[in-house]
Order: structure tokens, then C-alpha cells, then sequence
């Protein structure tokens, strides 16, 4: 009996160092596409574009489609959220955002970082163009109400979002370098005192 156990260990070993392998091999290149965010985004826009032609040409699959789109808007708040969340974490050890205009600047650090982001919605978008190959999940409906759902979804979710982000004065993009610009007020107020 046991010679059996260890001839079928045996014979996974390979199996498990070829998964092994691959999933570094994966990784390695997966790594080395962290510093390309134009080039990663335009190839998922690409995806998301075929994936849009398939659903457009089978004219199908719109709960798949439909939950991609919820997946995709439940990530756009993680992007969009701050780490802590000044209304839940009042007393945090951690960054938190300048509530005044003499705070300190700390940058604005995402729930969800841009990396993960993308790779989550990539990873969301093939498998649901795989997805697509498989008529069990083509359930009939009507989706101009799946649309009008998502629509009305969307609007009430992004409000919700402004608004947290107007109360507590944050914007979740940075363009650019922070400059400090403390001096050049004080030598034009003194330039100004010369004359």
C-alpha cells in the first residue's frame, strides 16, 4: 500500500515543480511590468476592447458583463479611497490626511494601490472573456435594465465617494512634485516692504 502512496508523490513532484516554475516565471515578468503603467493599462484597454467585440458579436452574456462592471466599480472605490479612513479610524497610529491648511503634507495613500488595481482588473477582465466560451453562463435578459442598473449604480456610488472626498478635503490624484512654496510669499511680501 504504501508503495502506491509514494509512486503517486513520485509522479506529482514534476507536476509540482513544473507549476512551481511557471508561477515564477509568471511572477518575473509580472514584475518587471510594475514600472510601465501607460503600456499596462493600454494593453488592458485592448482586452477590455476584444472582450467588448466578443459580447458584441454573440450578442450574450450580459450578466457576465454586468458583473464585471459591478467588480470593476467595487475596485474603483478601493482605488479611490484613502488607506484610513478619516470617518472610521479617528485615532489611527497611522498616516492620516491633513485636515488644515498648517498639517504637515502626507501624500495621499490608496486603499487599493494602482498595481493591484490593474492587475485585478485584468485578471477580472480575461476571465470573464474565458467566460464567454461557455454557453451555461449566457442567461437571457433584457440588458438595457442591466444598463440603466449599472448607470444608476455608478451615479449614487461616485456621489457618495465626492462627497466623502469634499468633507474630508482629500483628492486621490497627485500631479506631479508637492513644492513648497513658504518662501516665495515671504520674499515677495518683503520685495513688496522694499518699495
Amino acid at each position: 500500500m504504501e508503495s502506491v502512496g509514494a509512486e503517486g508523490a513520485s509522479a506529482a513532484a514534476p507536476l509540482n515543480q513544473w507549476r512551481h516554475d511557471a508561477w515564477k516565471l509568471f511572477q518575473f515578468y509580472l514584475d518587471k511590468t510594475t514600472p510601465h503603467a501607460v503600456y499596462r493599462w493600454v494593453g488592458t484597454a485592448i482586452l477590455t476592447f476584444i472582450y467588448a467585440l466578443r459580447v458584441f458579436y454573440v450578442q450574450g452574456f450580459y450578466i457576465i458583463t454586468y458583473g464585471l462592471g459591478i467588480y470593476i466599480l467595487n475596485l474603483l472605490i478601493g482605488f479611490l479611497s484613502p488607506l484610513v479612513d478619516p470617518e472610521v479610524d479617528h485615532h489611527s497610529d497611522g498616516p492620516m490626511l491633513p485636515t488644515k491648511g498648517s498639517d504637515e503634507f502626507k501624500p495621499f495613500i490608496r486603499r487599493l494601490p494602482e498595481f493591484k488595481f490593474w492587475y485585478a482588473i485584468t485578471k477580472a477582465v480575461c476571465i470573464a472573456f474565458a467566460m464567454t466560451f461557455f454557453s451555461m453562463f449566457d442567461v437571457p435578459v433584457f440588458w438595457p435594465i442591466l444598463l440603466c442598473y449599472w448607470v444608476v449604480l455608478f451615479a449614487l456610488t461616485m456621489k457618495r465617494q465626492i462627497m466623502h472626498m469634499i468633507k474630508y478635503k482629500y483628492i486621490p490624484f497627485s500631479v506631479g512634485k508637492q513644492k513648497y512654496s513658504g518662501k516665495k510669499s515671504a520674499a515677495s511680501s518683503s520685495g513688496s516692504r522694499a518699495d
